[in-house]
């Protein structure tokens, strides 16, 4: 028979200072895992009025979302065009899925800075001032909010959109932009109605150039 009294004596331990450098080690990933989290949530920033910033609803977010995982295709590239919300969740559902999508962010909004190398500071009044590492034709699928409901506002994020994408294009804005949305860019208005987290005065409505399964 096998005495199992002394077993534990034979065993390693840790020191006190070891077991506690543990735990402090154990303690830093948890914060770091909730900020990144709460980093990535849509509205972890407060919208600024002042900027024309109106956040999609989570439901919202979601759909259009996954309507450009969707396009994109796996290991796609996708353009977030003044849609931070939607980049957002982009990144949340990229932690839930294999081989999915990457996406950028374009975005006047500095404190967006705080993602890195996936932001990329944009001015649509200057719509082709792009960094050179941007090259055109280079994402999959481009999806847009501009700013301001004004005929010189959708063209000139027209032309940053045309220089972006290889193809497809979603547009949110709002209905009044239909004709112009049509002229520039081809794009056609969706049944899908999204929602932002306050109500907007003006009717919104999404626009796509390509066959659409969710928006149809």
């Amino acid at each position: 028979m096998i005495d199992g009294d002394g077993d534990d004596d034979d065993m390693p331990r840790l020191s006190a200072a070891t077991v506690a450098a543990l735990r402090e080690f154990c303690a830093a990933s948890m914060e770091e895992a909730a900020r990144l989290s709460d980093q990535y949530t849509v509205g972890a920033l407060r919208e600024d009025w002042g900027m024309s910033q109106f956040w999609y609803s989570n439901e919202t977010a979601a759909r259009l979302a996954e309507e450009a995982i969707e396009q994109a295709g796996k290991q796609g590239r996708i353009a977030c065009v003044s849609a931070p919300s939607v980049y957002q969740k982009l990144k949340q559902l990229a932690s839930q899925k294999e081989n999915c999508s990457s996406a950028v962010l374009f975005e006047f909004d500095r404190r967006f800075s705080a993602y890195g190398d996936e932001f990329v500071f944009y001015d649509y009044s200057n719509p082709l001032c792009l960094p050179e590492e941007v090259l055109p034709q280079s994402f999959d699928i481009v999806i847009a909010d501009p700013p301001y409901l004004s005929e010189e506002c959708l063209s000139k994020v027209a032309l940053t959109l045309k220089y972006l994408t290889k193809s497809k294009i979603l547009l949110c804005t709002g209905a009044i932009m239909e004709e112009l949305a049509g002229k520039l860019m081809g794009l056609k208005m969706c049944t899908y109605l999204p929602k932002h987290t306050h109500n907007l005065a003006n009717e919104f409505r999404c626009y796509v150039n390509y066959e659409s399964r969710l928006f149809s």
